[in-house]
C-alpha cells in the first residue's frame, strides 16, 4: 500500500536548488525532518540564475525576460515580496527574491553546490523501509548516501526539444539555427531576417525582443493563441483580476461554452485576433500567452505572422500555404523541452513522464511506499511557484505519515485503465491541458488540512472572508489554517492591493481626487459580485439540477448543447 505507516522518515534528498527546490527544503525544515540539497550548479535560482551563455547545458533564462504573473500571486505563501518591487519583475529582481527568501529562513546551508546526482535507486528493503540510495558526484568524486524520501525538483525545463526530422529541407539550410535555450541577448541578430518557430511566452517574447533591432521578423505558429496583456481594466494585474473564488465558482455553474464565448469577445475587444494573424486554428486547443508589445509590432509590421513551414531550402522557408520567404538568416526553434529522470531506473524513469501516472501530479503510482515526490511537474493557469511550494508542503507530511494516499495498486490500475481509454479514443487526454489553478491548489491545500472554508470564514472574519472569496486568490490563502499557518497571513491579504499600488505611486499629484477604498473595490469586483452571492446561496446541486432541467425544456436544441458544453 501506499501510505505513511512506517517508521517517519527523516533524513530527504532534494534534487536541485530553483524555485521548486528552495521551498521543498523550507518545508522539510518546517516538518523537522533532515534535508539535504543537491545542485549541479554554483548558485540557487535554477533557471533563474541568468549566465551569458548555455556551455553547462541548463536551461538558464534570456536576459530580458520578465515575469507573467504579478508579485502578489507569485510569491512564496509567508514571503510576501518588498512592497516597492515592481508588480512584474525582471530576471534580476526576481533571483533577488529567491535569494532574500534563501536567507531569510537560512536555507543555503542545506545545499551542496557543483553536485550532479548520478542514480537514485531503490534498497533492497524499500517495501518496508521506503529507503533510496542516493550516489552523487562532487568535483569528480563520487558520494553515496541512505535517505528516507526523495524530493524531485528539477521542473519541466531540461532537454531542449528540438524536432528538425519535422521540418524537410532543414539540413540543407546555410543560416543559422538555433534552439531558444542558446538564446540570451538580442546582440549579433542586428539586420537580420529572422524565422521564429513557436507562438508560446518564450517565442513572443524573443520575436519582440528581435524585431528592434532585426531587419525582419518572422513569426510561424500550427495553432496561434490568444495574446493576455499584464494588465486587465483600470490598469491592475490581471492575474489578481482573473483568479479570483468567485470566477471559479461562477464557472463550475455557468456552461464552458457561454464563458469561452464571453472570454473570446473580450479578448478579440483588445484587438481582433483573426486580423492579426493569431486566431486558434480550428479544431485545436485553446492556448494563451502573456505579451503585451506583440500586438504592436504586428501593426508596425516588424513582425509577419506566418503558418507552418512546409519545408526549408539552403536560403528560405515554403510555408503551408504556399508563401516563400527568401534569405533567411536565422532560425530559432522555440519549441519548448522534454523533461526527464536519467537518476531512475527503469521501470520508474519512464513512469515518472507519464503524468496520468503521477498521484495529484506528485506521487508515482508503482511505489509500495510513497517516499518519493515529483515537485513541479505540471502546467498550471497561474502561478508554478505557489503551487510547488504547496506540493512540498504536502508530501513533507505524506513522509512524515501525517497525511495519507490510497493504495498503489488501486491508482495503478485505475490509471492504466483510464489510459487504455484515451488510447481508444474513448475519453479526452487532458493531461497535456493546463490545470485550473484553484481548483488544483484546493485539491491539495484539502489534503493538508490548509484549505480555507468559506461559509466558516464570513461567520467569523466577515472582512477577511469577502477579500477571500472576491479578492484575488493569492497565496497567503493557504496559511489561514491548519499546519503551518502563518500569523501575518490575514494582514498579508487584507494589505495585498497597498502592495500592488505602492511602485505606482512615484509621481503624487497635489489635490488630485482620491478614490475610496470601496469605490476601488466595486471598480474590481463589479456587478459579478451581486451574481456569485446569488448563486453561492443557490448552490445546492438539488437546486441547480431543477434550475437547469427546466431551462432546458425552454431552450431551442442548439442552446440546450451550448449549456452542457
Amino acid at each position: 500500500m501506499v501510505n505513511a505507516e512506517h517508521t517517519m522518515a527523516k533524513k530527504v534528498a532534494v534534487i536541485g536548488a530553483g524555485v521548486s527546490g528552495i521551498s521543498s527544503i523550507k518545508c522539510c525544515v518546517d516538518e523537522d525532518l533532515e534535508p539535504t540539497c543537491f545542485e549541479r550548479s554554483d548558485d540557487i535560482g535554477g533557471l533563474w540564475k541568468f549566465t551569458e551563455s548555455s556551455k553547462d547545458g541548463m536551461t538558464r533564462v534570456y536576459k530580458s525576460l520578465v515575469t507573467n504573473v504579478c508579485k502578489e500571486m507569485s510569491c512564496y505563501s509567508d514571503f510576501p515580496f518588498h512592497e516597492d518591487y515592481p508588480n512584474f519583475m525582471n530576471q534580476e529582481k526576481f533571483w533577488d527574491y529567491l535569494q532574500e527568501f534563501a536567507e531569510h529562513f537560512d536555507l543555503l546551508k542545506y545545499i551542496q553546490f557543483k553536485t550532479t546526482v548520478c542514480s537514485i535507486t531503490k534498497r533492497p528493503d524499500f517495501s518496508e523501509t521506503g529507503q533510496w540510495d542516493v550516489v552523487t558526484e562532487t568535483e569528480g568524486k563520487q558520494n553515496r548516501a541512505v535517505f528516507d524520501a526523495v524530493m524531485v525538483c528539477t521542473g519541466h525545463f531540461l532537454n531542449p526539444h528540438l524536432p528538425l526530422e519535422a521540418f524537410p529541407g532543414i539540413h540543407k539550410f546555410k543560416g543559422q539555427i538555433l534552439h531558444s535555450q542558446e538564446y540570451k541577448i538580442p546582440e549579433g541578430f542586428q539586420g537580420k531576417r529572422i524565422l521564429v518557430i513557436g507562438l508560446g511566452n518564450t517565442g513572443g517574447d524573443i520575436a519582440v525582443e528581435l524585431s528592434r533591432t532585426a531587419a525582419q521578423v518572422l513569426l510561424s505558429t500550427r495553432t496561434g493563441t490568444w495574446v493576455l496583456g499584464r494588465s486587465e481594466d483600470w490598469g491592475y494585474p490581471f492575474n489578481m483580476m482573473v483568479i479570483r473564488r468567485y470566477y471559479s465558482f461562477i464557472a463550475q455553474v455557468l456552461p464552458s461554452r457561454f464563458l469561452n464565448w464571453i472570454q473570446e469577445k473580450k479578448l478579440n475587444k483588445r484587438f481582433n485576433h483573426e486580423d492579426y494573424g493569431l486566431s486558434i486554428t480550428k479544431g485545436k486547443t485553446a492556448k494563451f500567452i502573456v505579451n503585451d508589445e506583440l500586438p504592436n509590432c504586428i501593426l508596425c509590421g516588424t513582425i509577419t505572422m506566418k503558418t507552418s513551414v512546409m519545408e526549408f531550402t539552403e536560403t528560405s522557408a515554403v510555408f503551408e500555404d504556399g508563401t516563400v520567404e527568401e534569405n533567411i538568416d536565422v532560425v530559432i526553434f522555440t519549441t519548448g523541452y522534454t523533461f526527464s529522470f536519467p537518476f531512475f531506473e527503469e521501470p520508474l524513469k519512464s513512469l515518472c513522464t507519464k503524468k496520468i501516472f503521477l498521484y495529484k501530479h506528485v506521487f508515482p503510482l508503482n511505489l509500495e511506499r510513497a517516499t518519493l515526490a515529483i515537485i513541479g511537474l505540471l502546467s498550471l493557469k497561474g502561478s508554478i511557484l505557489s503551487a510547488t511550494e504547496l506540493q512540498a508542503r504536502w508530501a513533507t507530511r505524506v513522509f512524515k505519515g501525517l497525511c495519507k494516499i490510497p493504495p498503489s495498486q488501486k491508482l495503478m490500475m485505475e490509471a492504466t485503465e483510464k489510459e487504455q481509454l484515451i488510447k481508444r479514443g474513448v475519453i479526452k487526454d487532458t493531461n497535456k491541458d493546463k490545470l485550473d489553478y484553484i481548483a488544483y491548489m484546493d485539491d491539495i491545500a484539502a489534503c493538508i488540512g490548509t484549505k480555507p472554508s468559506i461559509p466558516l470564514l464570513f461567520l467569523k472574519d466577515p472582512r477577511l472572508a469577502w477579500e477571500v472569496f472576491f479578492g484575488p486568490c493569492t497565496p497567503y490563502q493557504y496559511r489561514l489554517v491548519g499546519p503551518g499557518k502563518w500569523d501575518g497571513a490575514r494582514n498579508a491579504i487584507l494589505t495585498q492591493w497597498d502592495r500592488t499600488l505602492k511602485p505606482l505611486k512615484t509621481r503624487i499629484v497635489p489635490d488630485s481626487s482620491k478614490p475610496a477604498s470601496m469605490s476601488h473595490y466595486l471598480k474590481a469586483w463589479g456587478a459579478p459580485v451581486l451574481l456569485a452571492s446569488l448563486l453561492l446561496i443557490c448552490k445546492s446541486s438539488l437546486f441547480l439540477k431543477l434550475v437547469r432541467d427546466k431551462l432546458q425544456n425552454r431552450m431551442s436544441p442548439y442552446l440546450v448543447s451550448l449549456w452542457r458544453g
